[in-house]
């Protein structure tokens, strides 16, 4: 295959957008005085902006590239975990909002150390930060893999590049910069993303009509399998996962929850969160059909041999779109991994000074804070780099293996820990040490028992018990971890004395508050 070249005009839109992004920086750089203008912009930003810029948090290179990938080789089956996320929104926003604004300084994880104590604090944004890490390394990995496809560059100097306008963004301009950039990436993300399903439908011999007919006859709709069976990949795992995924995501994940810090009133912030969830799933659902719409378009005009599903969309974006519109294009692509990752850089530099930093070094001044917040953003964006980097050169077995084993072993159950401290107040402190114990055994058991390594038929199970192996979908084990957490947590809880536990962090707590003001 011909390896694609983009023109002139292309590679001067997308150094104009990486500048603008520098200069956005440099824009709000005056401002950050103080930590809480660093991590919460002083609690001023208007609810609309606080939508797309939790619209744009869910958005990478991810939603860019796997889910067109996705669409063309499979049907809709991995939008069920989103299409799931609204039914838990609308349950629990309520109060989840006022909780943390009305008990949390800036870290989530304070919430469950004033429940259960150090150990959960820890053990919970130990787990945001490793996840984030992998996130992170995932996200330059596919966004170097993609512009390097597109244009020929070096993988390593796309990285480089990329990485020092994340990190100067998020370094000078702040959770602030990262929101108005946010704003922006979120109207270009809509409009390339539309303009590019257009132009697939009505190139395609037929138009849309025979889309549809062509996909539903190829088994590219629809999102079964429907059977109730926990060993495969199937309508009624990606529905259950997809309860916990909206819970952990909006509950217990730091870089939603910072955004619930940055409104001027509950009010606003719960209005924000409902608009960035109920934006999110068309941006999932219309990028999903883009690589159904892919798969039509390539049946009738055949593919070069050797391109992967997640490379077929960039392809398509050399190879078929008018110089211009290219350029466009890569940069909304380049806006959705900046906006993604500064966001991920703010939030773990936010956990660092908040849950570690200040715990070991109290009564500090808040300069001195913010210094180690900024040293942080820097740290963690170096970090990220090396990870990516690594990862290109181990290949899909590397080292970003080993950050999600320690992800799977070490951060399950914690929407356990957010339900049991917001819904019980007989759980305790020693019973949900001792359900988060339990926990980090089975998860370890299951995913020992579960994963291959190895090249082609030499693939062995790191732990083979036989019969006693874990048999159920990967995606099963974070959905048991929690139940786990919950239920080992609960009854270990009766077995030590009942604390009195304040209303305002208990879900019965802001019931009687509510009733209250009526």
């Amino acid at each position: 295959m011909k390896q694609p070249v983009l023109h002139i005009a292309d590679y001067c839109i997308i150094a104009i957008f990486l500048m603008a992004s520098l200069y956005l920086g440099f824009r709000f750089s005056n401002k950050q005085k103080s930590t809480k203008t660093f991590f919460a912009a002083n609690g001023n930003i208007p609810s609309w902006a606080i939508g797309m810029s939790i619209l744009a948090t869910l958005i990478s290179s991810i939603t860019f590239l796997a889910y067109p990938g996705e669409g063309y080789s499979s049907n809709w089956i991995l939008l069920v975990q989103g299409l799931m996320v609204p039914i838990v929104l609308l349950c629990t926003i309520w109060f989840i909002v006022p909780l943390y604004r009305n008990v949390i300084g800036l870290s989530t994880y304070e919430y469950f150390e004033k429940r259960f104590g150090s150990f959960a604090r820890y053990y919970s944004s130990i787990g945001f930060v490793l996840t984030h890490f992998s996130k992170m390394g995932t996200v330059f990995f596919l966004l170097a893999l993609a512009l390097s496809n597109m244009s020929g560059a070096n993988t390593y100097l796309i990285i480089s590049i990329i990485g020092f306008v994340i990190i100067a963004l998020a370094l000078m301009g702040g959770i602030e910069a990262v929101i108005w950039l946010d704003v922006i990436q979120g109207f270009m993300l809509f409009g390339c993303g539309i303009a590019c399903l257009a132009i697939i439908l009505f190139s395609t011999n037929g138009g849309p009509v025979e889309v549809w007919h062509i996909a539903q006859a190829n088994g590219r709709t629809g999102f079964g399998p429907y059977t109730i069976d926990f060993t495969k990949l199937s309508f009624i795992v990606m529905a259950i996962n997809g309860l916990f995924y909206g819970i952990q995501k909006y509950g217990t994940d730091q870089t939603i929850v910072q955004r619930y810090l940055l409104a001027k009133s509950d009010k606003s912030a719960i209005k924000a969160s409902l608009m960035g969830i109920f934006l999110i799933v068309p941006i999932w659902t219309l990028f999903m059909f883009i690589g159904t719409a892919l798969f039509v378009y390539y049946k009738q005009n055949p593919l070069p041999v050797g391109i992967r599903p997640d490379a077929i969309f960039p392809y398509f974006i050399v190879s078929k779109l008018p110089v211009g519109v290219v350029g466009l294009i890569i940069s909304s692509l380049v806006s959705a991994a900046i906006c993604s990752l500064g966001a991920d850089l703010n939030c773990i530099a936010a956990v660092g000074v908040e849950d570690y930093y200040k715990k070991f070094r109290p009564n500090l001044t808040d300069q001195h804070y913010l210094k180690v917040g900024k040293w942080l953003v820097v740290a963690a964006g170096i970090g990220a780099l090396l990870i990516a980097a690594l990862y290109l050169s181990a290949g899909d077995e590397g080292v970003l293996g080993i950050v999600f084993t320690l992800y799977a072993i070490f951060s399950g159950g914690i929407v356990g820990i957010f339900l049991l401290g917001l819904f019980s107040s007989r759980a305790n402190k020693q019973g949900v040490n001792i359900g988060i114990a339990v926990c980090v055994l089975f998860t370890a058991y299951a995913f020992l028992t579960s994963t291959k390594i190895g090249i082609g038929s030499n693939k062995k199970i790191l732990l083979d018990l036989g019969q006693f192996n874990f048999k159920h979908h990967k995606l099963m084990l974070g959905v048991y971890s929690h139940l786990i957490v919950i239920g080992v947590g609960y009854f270990a809880s009766l077995c030590y004395p009942k604390i009195e536990v304040a209303d305002k962090l208990l879900f019965s707590g802001w019931r009687k508050l509510k009733n209250a003001n009526r």
